[in-house]
């Protein structure tokens, strides 16, 4: 009986992402931007996909890009750089 795959295509960078993210995406076994993959459809590999699915995308399924990144680690704004303008 032939096994289960799914065909996944990293669709956006995972560069700025939060740790986490990043090696969820390592572990599926993604190097580069646009890469398609044959992933096991087990409950593990579902769960990491549902993880990234704003960077993934999985054949079968709808991708919808994120309007905002919300993945980014997000930084505390310069107060230096802001009291300029006063």
């Amino acid at each position: 009986m032939a096994e289960k795959t799914l065909r996944a295509t990293l669709k956006k960078s995972p560069i700025g992402a939060r740790p986490e993210i990043r090696a969820t995406v390592e572990s599926l076994g993604f190097r580069r931007m646009n890469q398609t993959r044959e992933l096991p459809d087990n409950p593990a590999v579902r769960g990491m996909l549902t993880r990234v699915n704003f960077l993934v995308a999985v054949e079968g399924e709808p991708y919808v890009r994120p309007q905002r990144s919300r993945y980014k680690i997000w930084r505390a704004r310069s107060a230096k750089k802001h009291q300029r303008g006063r």
